[in-house]
């Protein structure tokens, strides 16, 4: 295997790591549905608290799986996801040439 494989591998750990919470796939499956939700309209469909989801969207945020639009003096969540599938593409790539024989 390649260094440029092994790199790959470990650069797509944290969306891994992003993508393995339920509560973010739920946010995730929520914000599929919806298209934009604020974090109170979010923690309306969750069992979660208001704070737990903010935590969970500054995650996500941080690994580019969702965007925040400003609409006055509230934040709106919107999913974010081609930085991440083209992450999950290149790995797949790399998968398949250097780890399929």
């Amino acid at each position: 295997m390649t260094q440029q494989a092994i790199d790959v591998f470990r650069a797509c750990i944290p969306l891994f790591n992003t993508l393995s919470d339920p509560a973010r796939q739920d946010i995730i499956l929520l914000l599929a549905e919806r298209e934009l939700l604020s974090v109170n309209e979010i923690a309306a469909h969750s069992n979660l608290s208001r704070p737990a989801i903010s935590h969970h969207l500054k995650i996500m945020r941080d690994n580019h799986l969702v965007k925040i639009e400003q609409k006055g003096t509230q934040r709106y969540y919107s999913l974010s996801l081609d930085q991440s599938v083209q992450q999950l593409k290149q790995l797949i790539n790399i998968v398949e040439s250097e780890c399929i024989l």
